[in-house]
């Protein structure tokens, strides 16, 4: 017998609880669906061949347009999310108002994880692009596990991948120097890139210098300063949002000073030019 499709109403799209996943079906609303077999590739797992179940399997997909909210803080979740192409980040409103944005995701990555816990989002899950996300409703998850016995090391594949990112992340702050920080940031996306088979010397940023700032815990013009003198350095390259990284070595040196300041080598003052135009 064919595999259903999975269920996603509109309450697991919206956060609110799901309704019961027997049967398992697609609202007629809900059009989109992508393959169950692709979406534990996407993860990280390699599915064996005859895996004919698996890859009929339906997952409901959800389009998001550059700057839609995909999860609010605070907000009622009973349905985690994986991201399928496109990238967001994660901000958490401070008690003065303050957007603290806590980090970026791209492809493979999972959203709405920690609402399983006590069915609240600790965060604001927002697009920085056009993108789309697997929705997988939480009273879904045993049949899929049931259909896929890999689905359950993908998933925990994904999330300790997640981890290791976090736990990087949380070494860029560890700099008192802000090209310190930064030069950890560059690196640290660069590594991030090549997770999903991208180049690691020209890199794109998604997000804005006000994003970037909010990440580092450092002021905006802090951020600009900063590009300018690794431009200098020779270090990169920066066209607005387009980086190239020009002399790795140098800018893991730069990134390995964690208390000292900034001093630019002399020799490399003018080989590259930083273009100013806010991004």
């Amino acid at each position: 017998m064919p595999v259903s499709m999975v269920h996603a109403n509109s309450a697991a799209l919206s956060g609110a609880p799901a309704f019961p996943s027997h049967g398992l079906h697609l609202q007629a609303a809900d059009t989109a669906a992508g393959s169950l077999a692709d979406l534990v590739r996407l993860m990280g797992m390699a599915l064996p061949e005859g895996a004919d179940a698996v890859s009929a399997g339906r997952i409901p997909l959800r389009r998001l347009h550059e700057g839609a909210t995909l999860l609010f803080e605070g907000g009622r979740g009973r349905a985690i999310y994986v991201l399928r192409c496109g990238s967001t980040k994660t901000v958490k409103t401070q008690e003065d108002g303050y957007e603290q944005v806590l980090g970026f995701q791209h492809a493979g990555d999972v959203l709405g994880f920690e609402a399983l816990h006590d069915g609240v989002h600790a965060a604001s899950v927002v697009a920085l692009e056009d993108s789309s996300v697997y929705v997988l409703a939480a009273d879904d998850l045993p049949h899929l596990r049931r259909l896929c016995p890999l689905f359950t090391d993908a998933l925990e594949l994904a999330m300790s991948r997640q981890l290791l990112h976090a736990e990087a992340s949380a070494g860029l702050m560890s700099a008192v120097a802000s090209e310190a920080r930064l030069a950890r940031f560059v690196l640290w996306w660069s590594e991030r890139m090549a997770g999903i088979g991208r180049s690691t010397r020209r890199l794109h940023l998604r997000m804005g210098r006000r994003d970037i700032a909010s990440f580092l815990g450092v002021a905006h013009a802090t951020v600009s300063r900063s590009f300018t003198a690794l431009a200098d350095s020779g270090c990169l390259r920066v066209d607005n949002r387009d980086l190239e990284i020009l002399d790795f070595a140098a800018l893991r040196a730069l990134a390995r000073n964690t208390r000292g300041p900034y001093a630019e080598p002399p020799s490399h003052r003018g080989e590259a030019v930083a273009q100013q135009a806010a991004f």
